[in-house]
Parts: C-alpha cells; sequence; structure tokens
C-alpha cells in the first residue's frame, strides 16, 4: 500500500469535513430534488467521518508516548548516590 506525503495525509480531515459540508449544503439549497436525501447522508457520514479521524489522530498524538513504554515501568528507578 503506498504512503501518501504528509501534507496530503494532514489534510484529509479537513478535505472530509469540507466536503460533507458542502454536500449538507447542497442538500439543503436543493431540497426538492431526487438526490436531496443521499447527499445529505453522505454529508453527514463526511462530517462524522472528519471528526472521528481528527480524534483518532489527535488520541494517538497525545498518547503515543506511552504506546513507545509499553512493558517498562512507569517510574524510571532513581540513581541515588549519597
Amino acid at each position: 500500500m503506498p504512503h501518501l506525503p504528509r501534507a496530503v495525509y494532514e489534510s484529509l480531515p479537513a478535505a472530509y469535513g469540507a466536503l460533507g459540508a458542502a454536500l449538507l449544503w447542497a442538500s439543503y439549497r436543493w431540497r426538492g430534488q431526487w438526490w436531496s436525501t443521499a447527499s445529505a447522508a453522505l454529508g453527514f457520514a463526511g462530517v462524522v467521518l472528519a471528526l472521528v479521524l481528527w480524534m483518532h489522530r489527535r488520541d494517538y498524538r497525545a498518547t503515543s508516548a506511552d504506546y513507545r513504554r509499553r512493558g517498562r515501568p512507569v517510574i524510571e528507578p532513581r540513581d541515588e548516590q549519597r
């Protein structure tokens, strides 16, 4: 699986949120059309996906040090020289 460049990877939640908001706006603006319900559902899914990705990345960045420390003592022993 190819890796995305960092700039593209970091902008995905914003892109999903913007697309979702645009679809929600379009479904509200032209609500008499046949595709309004599908547009609203896809827009809502895009906004939720953006929030889930953003929260997941924020949580991982906040706790990544804990994952790297797995298996080691929480408090490192000190060398007391008296």
